[in-house]
């Protein structure tokens, strides 16, 4: 068997020796014709997303590239994350692939879904609550030594994120973190304070900031980690709903003294220069930025001022601050109700309706002020406080102090930029659950936190550095 297989096999050659040699005296000639043959594969490399750096601040933007994808074609680049309470929050765009089987969110253009138009960071201040979420959301960072992880995802065709099972091409997670490494978070209960400093890396000493928010109460700690990630120090204050403050958590408990106190603390600090501090707040927070900035003995070397107003329509009791229970501004007569039931408290902080005795005497200001302010803002009179801070100060011939940023579209919560706004949110869930209104559009809002917050840190550049 074996010898007939290989008498087999020599009659074949024998025939085909021929004809190949001829073939061969062909290719030769034609590789001389036109060089060495090039020959192509039929192998592609797998799809892959990228996202540089992967490990950024909050206030960073990334580069988001898809590479090896399917030549113009459509695709979805998508954006998921839990938010510390648990709940989905996700954005979704949707791109052409070009010819030669890219995607890049720097330079190419969405042409639907969560935004349109060339948008790098889209998919992060495009963060919405995902189908079936708990209502009312707003996306608050709580544990700022923990960061946010996104994962961003490309998938097949232009389709919804929630419905896109077993469509992904590729994946990459990002980190974004408010606090920079060495960056020092500091806990503060001294003298009744009750607030976090933060602290750059290094041995300083640094030119800082005094940080108020508003009346929703608690100790909102994000911006200022973000503040000492940038080298200002920075010092977040609880004033109300905090449990280690005194009294009812629905009352303001403390006076002006607190304040200032807490001026003097950052001040005095070893590792701050004490002839370089600010003052920033939003919404409430601005009327107690501006009430102690022209308190004696407090000399701030400038304010920063978000949507909030220059006194109160609560009414103080006593010459030192107190309040009166919170429980009377609940049921305040200015409060508003939209269709849905939403309550908005813009007429609460009308200059016209603010009580007169509680009326910052803005022409005491001696610092830089600037005032930011959303034009859609839906929670607060800013345009018109605003409005009140210049036309006092022109009074005063101190115009040259004072700045104004105002944005078109955006609401009251102007934030670090590449953050998800909401426009409307849960305010309490006792006696009853309400909603508040904060107003807003997602892209004019976003425009107006990142145009905002680079201002904002070229603002204290000038004024605390220079």
């Amino acid at each position: 068997m074996l010898g007939r297989c290989v008498t087999t096999i020599q009659q074949l050659v024998g025939m085909k020796i021929k004809p190949c040699f001829n073939l061969q005296r062909k290719l030769t000639s034609l590789h001389r014709a036109v060089g060495a043959v090039r020959w192509r594969s039929s192998w592609r490399p797998a799809p892959l997303l990228t996202a540089a750096p992967v490990r950024a601040l909050i206030d960073e933007q990334i580069s988001i590239k898809g590479h090896f994808l399917p030549p113009s074609s459509p695709v979805t680049v998508c954006a998921r994350m839990h938010s510390e309470d648990g709940d989905l929050w996700e954005a979704s765009a949707h791109y052409n692939t070009n010819a030669d089987g890219t995607v890049n969110l720097t330079r190419d253009h969405s042409i639907g879904g969560s935004y349109l138009g060339c948008e790098p960071m889209g998919l992060f201040w495009g963060l919405q609550p995902a189908p079936g979420a708990r209502e009312g959301l707003r996306l608050r960072k709580k544990y700022v030594d923990t960061p946010y992880v996104v994962h961003i995802s490309v998938l097949d065709g232009h389709v919804s994120p929630s419905k896109a099972q077993g469509a992904e091409l590729a994946a990459v997670t990002a980190e974004r973190w408010y606090m920079a490494p060495g960056v020092r978070r500091i806990e503060i209960r001294q003298n009744t304070l009750v607030g976090t400093l933060f602290l750059p890396p290094g041995p300083g000493p640094f030119p800082a900031m005094l940080d108020l928010w508003g009346m929703g109460g608690g100790l909102v700690e994000y911006r200022s980690a973000l503040f000492a990630s940038r080298g200002y120090a920075s010092f977040s204050l609880a004033y109300i709903g905090h449990k280690e403050l005194p009294g009812p958590r629905n009352c303001l408990n403390v006076d002006d003294s607190y304040f200032k106190s807490a001026f003097h603390l950052l001040q005095d600090h070893h590792q701050v220069c004490a002839d370089r501090v600010g003052m920033i707040g939003l919404s409430y927070g601005v009327y107690l930025a501006l009430r102690t900035a022209t308190q004696t003995g407090v000399k701030p070397s400038c304010l920063i001022c978000i949507n909030g107003p220059v006194g109160s329509t609560i009414k103080l009791s006593d010459a030192d601050g107190r309040t009166e229970n919170i429980e009377s501004f609940i049921n305040n007569k200015y409060w508003e109700n939209d269709d849905q039931g939403h309550v908005t408290f813009k007429e609460f902080s009308s200059p016209a309706n603010l009580d007169p005795e509680s009326k910052v005497k803005i022409e005491n200001i001696t610092c830089p002020l600037l005032y930011i302010e959303g034009e859609d803002d839906l929670n607060a009179s800013s345009t018109e406080n605003a409005n009140l801070i210049e036309e006092t100060l022109r009074a005063a011939d101190k115009s040259h102090l004072f700045t104004r940023l105002s944005y078109p579209g955006a609401g009251h919560l102007i934030e670090p930029p590449y953050l998800p706004n909401s426009r409307m949110s849960l305010w309490r869930v006792k006696p009853e659950k309400m909603f508040t209104l904060w107003g807003g559009h997602l892209a004019p809002h976003a425009a107006a936190q990142e145009d905002s917050w680079k201002k904002m840190l070229h603002f204290m550049e000038n004024n605390l550095r220079r």
